[in-house]
């Protein structure tokens, strides 16, 4: 048998050693190839697709291959790790440290292709539904047609084969055999109590405190000053937490003889301290990496959330028109009928209502404020199903926009309410009451008074007019066709809510979209380093729960005992992570002043639920290979 049949067999013949490491391999290739599936599609040789859509490819695919050349490299260190033993016995064996790095760059060469083939493989399976993803999210004209990649085949071929080389290499180069001694028994040495700080475990959450309290008290433009700060200290008392703060909670719950000898807690926690300890680092870059997928994604979709809803609420009509300042009588009717002519054209049904705004100037407020009589505020309000007013002839009604977002500093509404409107006899009305309304979207707000006073207020400063239709529901889709007709024909005058919202979705998708590939990525590598550190202590755990079977341990108590075991080695860096990010959307939210609590709920909710399959996936894999072992 050659060295190289050794080393393929090695392979071969030891497939649960080596799946893990081929498995994340795999993925990591998996995706990138049906990144690049999608970025490669003919559909984006069209000019008329935005550039950057284009730019932020290319700048999402060389994320992508640099964050897999780190994941690829961590998975091999990791794979590495549990080989001591097997290194051991081969320099026992008369194997000199050069075949041994021979050994590992063949293997991680064979790996390496294999994983780049059957990654490519899994990534045709997916591609189709990745295209009907993408299609919907970014909503292009262009439909994504499955195709066959051929130059993202390529592409992906040539990329890994030069990122496996280069780890193989370097992995090779650095990989140093310590002492025959520690190779074969290093293993079973003592590891001893670890030690923690306790004034690093209290100044851990002091700078989490901290951290979280500035992030949620700070508002508006605060938030941006206080971000980096803020992340820097929960960065470092994230890592003093899994260090020092763990272990030292960890110790003092075995001193408490009433707990820590009930039932089963002896054997859960007797080296959970050293595991938290020696997997400190883990645990701390999974929580920041898992942090950064949760808040990027958390914030691409609250802020597209936050464009679109405000687009809603701040446009109640489904067609607002708004002459220019120099345009006349006569230009004003002919753009309300082609209005009405392409509506009718596209066989929507609207109601409609149009209205002369007349601006008076009033001096208290050094300016002109917008004055409405009750029966036009009340046709417009009934279009879209508002409360009407009816003010008395001596009152008038502050109405006031009804706010998307707190606007810091006074409402307009403040100097509104202590402004006496002054009629032609001299009289003086004073506003009673403040009302929020969308039927007219005045900005700074306006006065409803009665129609009959209303006709005492004298000649206006000034006039405008406008006009709104509102569709009736189930027809969103032609308004967008209709809005486009607007763009053209009536110079951005006539605005279609539907049609903003289609544009800015169709901006804003690419952005979403790689954010999310993005994140997933990183999350789903996160999940890898955790299974990673779990199983590199099955073989210790084997031997463990063999001597304390010997003594009585059931099967029952076994799956009790790990499942435990495994939740808080599993869950201990992601639930941080959740709070991490739940807290950085919490800021965003102040800084946009805008609630995220149902977006925030949903990302932050999905990426908890995929993490409790996962956990249930590795825990089963685990308790069936102890239960083979032990009993």
């Amino acid at each position: 048998m050659t060295f190289r049949q050794f080393a393929f067999n090695n392979v071969l013949r030891n497939k649960r050693l080596y799946i893990a490491y081929f498995l994340s391999s795999m993925f990591t290739v998996m995706v990138f190839f049906t990144f690049a599936i999608f970025a490669f599609h003919p559909a984006f040789s069209d000019p008329s697709i935005n550039e950057n859509v284009m730019l932020g490819m290319a700048a999402a695919g060389g994320i992508i291959y640099v964050f897999s050349f780190f994941f690829v490299l961590y998975s091999m260190s990791a794979f590495l790790q549990s080989r001591k033993k097997e290194f051991g016995l081969l320099l026992m064996m008369g194997a000199s440290d050069k075949q041994i790095r021979l050994m590992v760059f063949l293997e991680n060469i064979l790996i390496g292709f294999t994983a780049t083939i059957g990654g490519i493989l899994s990534g045709l399976l997916f591609a189709k539904a990745i295209l009907l993803l993408a299609e919907n999210v970014l909503i292009i004209s262009e439909s994504l047609n499955f195709y066959f990649p051929t130059f993202a085949i390529v592409v992906t071929l040539i990329s890994f084969a030069i990122l496996f080389f280069l780890i193989s290499v370097f992995v090779s180069f650095i990989l140093r055999t310590n002492k025959l001694v520690d190779l074969l028994k290093g293993d079973k040495a003592s590891k001893g109590e670890p030690k923690a700080s306790i004034i690093l475990s209290i100044l851990a959450a002091l700078l989490l405190i901290g951290g979280y309290g500035t992030a949620l008290y700070v508002k508006g433009i605060n938030v941006a000053f206080a971000m980096i700060p803020v992340m820097i200290v929960v960065t470092l008392g994230t890592y003093l937490l899994f260090t020092q703060l763990s272990v030292y909670v960890i110790r003092r719950m075995k001193r408490n003889k009433s707990f820590f000898w009930k039932k089963t807690n002896m054997i859960l926690f007797s080296d959970l301290s050293f595991r938290m300890k020696d997997n400190a680092r883990t645990f701390f870059m999974v929580a920041i990496i898992s942090t950064v997928a949760f808040s990027a994604i958390g914030s691409l979709y609250g802020f597209q959330s936050y464009l679109t809803k405000g687009v809603k609420e701040n446009n109640p009509y489904s067609i607002t028109y708004i002459p220019w300042l120099n345009d006349t009588q006569d230009v004003i009717k002919q753009d309300v009928k082609l209005i009405n002519d392409i509506l009718q054209k596209a066989k929507i049904d609207t109601k409609s209502e149009a209205l002369e705004l007349n601006y008076f100037e009033i001096p208290d407020l050094g300016g002109r404020v917008l004055v409405v009589k009750a029966s036009d505020f009340n046709r417009f309000a009934s279009l879209i199903q508002e409360e009407e007013i009816h003010p008395e002839r001596d009152e008038a009604i502050v109405v006031e926009q009804s706010d998307v977002m707190i606007v810091d500093g006074p409402k307009a509404s403040v100097a509104l309410m202590k402004t006496m409107l002054q009629l032609d006899d001299g009289q003086e009305i004073q506003p009673s009451r403040v009302v929020e309304s969308n039927a007219l979207s005045e900005i700074g707000g306006y006065y409803v008074v009665n129609d009959q006073i209303y006709e005492q207020l004298g000649a206006p400063a000034s006039s405008d007019m406008t006009a709104a239709w509102k569709v009736k529901a189930g027809q969103q889709d032609q308004l967008i066709d209709v809005g486009r007709n607007f763009d053209g024909r009536l110079k951005h005058k006539a605005f279609s809510v539907d049609y903003a919202i289609y544009e800015i979705n169709k901006a804003y998708g690419p952005i979403l979209f790689i954010g999310l590939f993005i994140g997933i990525v990183f999350f789903v590598s996160a999940g890898s380093f955790l299974y990673f550190r779990v199983f590199s202590d099955l073989d210790e755990e084997k031997r463990k729960f063999r001597a304390i079977a010997k003594i009585g341990l059931t099967e029952s108590e076994l799956k009790k005992v790990v499942t435990r075991q495994i939740a808080l080695l599993f869950f201990s860096p992601i639930v941080i992570a959740l709070i991490h990010g739940s807290v950085a959307l919490t800021a965003l939210s102040h800084l946009f002043n805008y609630n995220l609590l149902v977006e925030s709920s949903l990302v932050l909710g999905s990426f908890a639920a995929i993490q409790i399959i996962y956990f249930f996936i590795v825990r089963f894999s685990y308790v069936k290979q102890l239960r083979r072992s032990v009993f």
